[in-house]
């Protein structure tokens, strides 16, 4: 395996260009793609986190339980887990329109959500880089 702080930058960096990009999106009135962007930035930052914890090998894709083993290691982790959690309902829906009991992706979300996206996703960015004590870009910081 690769070093795990290596890794753990690596993924966390990834993280930062998504959340980047949920930003814009959501900015041009993609609210459903942005929904989602900023889904993948959480879970990926969380996934920073646990390569970094030492775990050689991160799968699956639910924020809620990504965070729930981050608190395991790291109480900090607790509250963010069940807050952030919410973040699994842009993960399959956002994309498909067979996620949803009728419309399309592009119809059915909104700007609100979008905006409660991309502040979740701050927020799990914000802690794994204060966690890990990364380096980052700061492009998306302070900005919901």
């Amino acid at each position: 395996m690769r070093d795990p702080r290596a890794e753990a930058e690596r993924w966390f960096r990834q993280a930062e260009y998504d959340l980047r990009v949920a930003r814009h999106l959501r900015e041009g009135g993609f609210h459903f793609a942005a929904c989602f962007h900023a889904q993948q930035a959480a879970e990926k930052a969380l996934k920073a986190c646990r390569y970094a914890q030492g775990e050689r090998l991160v799968l699956g894709h639910s924020v809620l339980r990504l965070a729930e083993e981050c608190a395991e290691a790291d109480p900090r982790f607790e509250d963010l887990a069940q807050e952030c959690g919410r973040l699994d309902l842009f993960y399959v829906p956002t994309r498909y329109p067979n996620g949803l009991p009728g419309g399309t992706p592009a119809e059915i979300y909104t700007d609100a959500e979008a905006e409660v996206a991309v502040r979740l996703a701050q927020r799990v960015l914000s802690l794994v880089a204060e966690v890990l004590d990364l380096e980052s870009t700061g492009d998306w910081r302070g900005r919901p």
